[in-house]
């Protein structure tokens, strides 16, 4: 059952896209005053939202109905084409997206505080500060630490060419963590489309899976392949080269060559050059870079004169070998330094934590997620997650990168398909 405020918040958005014209600046000023619409504000560093005399701890997002999002928990708003506003203590936000500052930022407030308004994707007439009342106090939380100096995020439209009477691929990777099977759909120009992933957990640096549970796996997912169409001869496998450092992977790969198909084991160098050619679109071979954080591993690189260039550092699962989350940080700056101050604009991450991070925040099915800062990411837990995060924040600041996209079909196999 919706509760009272959701409701009528649902119905202050629906008469607001009704309205025919906007409202003046006088009538929205004088509503506010009355209490008659909901305005959001940050209240002992706690997103609340005003209703007349009403206040309530915002507890989910809630997108207005210009297109704009109002996030609890990083206190801010993320205008329809991506810019982030963080609001400050005293700040009000109308429904209609109306911004009203208590002291614009960084800049130092007047010596009457006079609140300034800055008009948010709207082309209404700016409007004075609502005469609203002083929010009900509630219970204050402690500050999130600030974990790095933050990417902003931005929208970003870039859309692959669709393949033209492509042929269908596939591949089954044999990672540091599971399985994973993929199918793409493949022209002569190597314009590619993913047509099916699955995701499975063989726990192979475990050790916790039999070369029998393998075996019977693998023959799953090839069964899967054929019935989707993909040729025997296009079914390929390969090692990352964080599986080929368990001890049982020679057993699978020999248990995979009695099946008379070819395995192909891979270098961490080899890995990031498949995954650059996956991951980064030719017109961002110039300006931009990829990182693809493994579980046992991460590349980041990049194309210098015209070649690839790869640098491997940790990888997510580190802190099951006791280093040290400083230890980590300095060899990861130190790797990232590396990437050209030219190709530092875009940065395309792959990988396992970089998945979670995007679908937290995903809108839809888009095909690219650009990623909160590592700092808007507490509400995720658990030791891989949180390595992931250090690794994050470690990248963008030794980087400066604004802008890391994940996308959500792209993997260093595909790009072994693509070398073929």
């Amino acid at each position: 059952m919706k509760s009272p405020f959701l409701s009528s918040l649902v119905l202050a958005a629906g008469l607001l896209t009704a309205t025919v014209a906007p409202l003046s600046a006088q009538k929205r000023n004088t509503q506010a005053a009355n209490g008659s619409l909901p305005w959001f504000t940050v209240a002992n560093k706690m997103m609340v939202v005003q209703t007349g005399t009403t206040t309530k701890v915002l507890d989910k997002d809630v997108t207005l109905p210009n297109g704009s999002r109002v996030e609890y928990r990083t206190q801010s708003m993320v205008l329809a084409n991506g810019t982030r506003v963080h609001l400050k203590e005293g700040d009000l936000l109308s429904l209609n997206g109306e911004l009203i500052q208590k002291s614009p930022s960084n800049v130092a407030p007047p010596a009457d505080a006079t609140a300034s308004l800055v008009p948010i994707a709207s082309s209404a007439p700016a409007a004075p500060k609502p005469a609203a009342p002083a929010p009900r106090a509630v219970a204050a939380t402690p500050p999130a630490a600030s974990v790095a100096t933050a990417p902003a995020a931005a929208a970003f439209s870039y859309r692959s060419e669709a393949p033209v009477n492509g042929k269908l691929r596939g591949v089954v990777e044999l990672g540091a963590s599971g399985f994973n099977m993929f199918i793409i759909r493949v022209d002569d120009k190597r314009n590619w489309k993913l047509e099916k992933a699955e995701f499975g957990n063989s726990l192979v640096m475990e050790n916790m899976a039999t070369e029998e549970d393998v075996r019977t796996g693998l023959k799953s997912y090839i069964g899967k392949m054929l019935d989707f169409g993909v040729p025997g001869r296009d079914i390929h496998f390969v090692v990352s080269s964080g599986a080929a450092m368990a001890e049982n992977t020679r057993r699978i790969v020999k248990g995979l060559e009695a099946l008379k198909y070819v395995v192909t084991t891979v270098t961490p160098e080899r890995e990031g050059t498949l995954g650059l050619r996956a991951a980064l679109p030719a017109a961002y071979a110039t300006k931009g870079f990829v990182v693809d954080m493994g579980s046992a591993n991460s590349k980041i690189s990049w194309y210098a004169n015209g070649q690839p260039r790869v640098e491997d550092t940790y990888g997510s699962k580190y802190y099951e070998k006791n280093v040290d989350d400083a230890t980590v940080a300095a060899a990861v700056k130190a790797k990232a330094a590396q990437v050209p101050a030219n190709l530092r604009g875009t940065c395309y991450i792959i990988g396992g934590v970089p998945y979670e991070l995007a679908k937290a925040v995903r809108q839809g099915q888009e095909a690219f997620t650009v990623l909160k800062a590592p700092s808007d990411y507490t509400q995720l837990s658990g030791a891989k997650m949180k390595s992931g995060l250090n690794i994050y924040q470690a990248l963008a600041q030794a980087t400066g990168c604004q802008q890391f996209v994940f996308g959500y079909d792209t993997n260093f196999t595909i790009g072994y398909l693509l070398s073929l």
